[in-house]
């Protein structure tokens, strides 16, 4: 059997670079990605200086320029139209880029299609638009789409996560797609963090792990207009206070050695909750890094969904480990 030793991407709304990364990982190599945010564009070229970044407004990206070149189009538009933390206008917010994605998904006839979102993506409130979204993308020549609720530590990310991830498939491509299997060993916050928190030295350090003996919360990043440098709400923080940290803010360096509290998270400690390796250049202003990372798709969710999709590009001929 012939089989392919390179598979091809597109993606949009690429942040910080967290689906990318696992994508890449999972072994697609990109040929495009469009974030707006010259900041984030910034990170994605100091990281990935090889990439083909396109710094600007998705609205004003021509996919046509990719049709029929593309085994995947991948992208997590933006949460706030869904989020429970904002109005959840859905299709009524300007910020809804899912329009976006399905004109694309129609000028660039990917072989596959990944979109994830928040998980108030499910609000039964958004049923009528949601099922237009799937609907539609039906109607452009693709099988009916997998959609689940995919929780990040499942798949070895310490921390809650839910995300709302759209697989869908060229009804030319055989669809054999099952979201990847939860079983992944999860660590807890403690043992996640331990050498970081420990950095300076301080005393405190191995009392504090063992009182954060679980995954941490969903990571928050705020918004351009809303959301500082700190671990969200009221209700967030005393999540994070069970766990001996202090989330009203964001420190710049681990614990000092006669440190006594609770310590804050920096921003390389949010990132490795998040699942980025510690290599992954995240910036080096605190807000907005924090706001990047907060608000990424771990990579190694978007790793094992990749080489689920792999797996049906390739008629199964993809191992766990991304070989092929």
């Amino acid at each position: 059997m012939n089989r392919k030793t390179e598979y091809s991407c597109v993606e949009i709304c690429a942040g910080v670079g967290g689906q990318a990364l696992g994508l890449e990982q999972a072994g697609f190599t990109h040929k495009a990605l469009v974030e707006i945010e010259l900041d984030y564009c910034k990170v994605l070229l100091e990281n990935r200086p090889s990439w083909n970044v396109l710094c600007g407004d998705i609205r004003n990206f021509n996919g046509k320029i990719y049709a029929g070149q593309v085994d995947l189009l991948s992208g997590g538009v933006p949460c706030p139209p869904f989020s429970i933390a904002g109005k959840q206008l859905g299709e009524n917010d300007e910020r809804d880029l899912f329009p976006e994605m399905l004109r694309l998904v129609g000028e660039i006839s990917p072989k596959a299609v990944m979109i994830e979102n928040v998980r108030g993506f499910f609000d039964p409130k958004f049923e009528q638009y949601r099922e237009k979204i799937l609907g539609t993308i039906e109607e452009m020549g693709y099988h009916t789409p997998h959609v689940k609720l995919v929780n990040a530590s499942d798949y070895g990310v310490p921390q809650l996560r839910p995300r709302a991830v759209i697989v869908a498939f060229r009804k030319d491509i055989t669809d054999t797609f099952v979201f990847p299997v939860p079983g992944n060993a999860v660590q807890t916050v403690g043992d996640t963090l331990y050498d970081l928190m420990a950095a300076n030295g301080w005393t405190g350090v191995k009392e504090w792990r063992i009182k954060a003996n679980k995954i941490a919360p969903t990571l928050v990043g705020g918004s351009k207009k809303h959301g500082g440098p700190d671990l969200g709400p009221t209700r967030a923080r005393k999540m994070w206070a069970e766990l001996g940290i202090n989330g009203a803010g964001i420190a710049d360096s681990a614990p000092e050695k006669d440190f006594s509290g609770m310590p804050k998270l920096t921003p390389r400690m949010m990132a490795r909750l998040q699942g980025f390796p510690d290599d992954w250049y995240i910036g080096n202003k605190k807000t907005l890094s924090c706001r990047m990372v907060g608000n990424a798709f771990p990579p190694p969710v978007a790793r094992k969904i990749g080489l689920e999709i792999l797996k049906v590009l390739n008629n199964g001929c993809v191992d766990t480990d991304g070989e092929v």
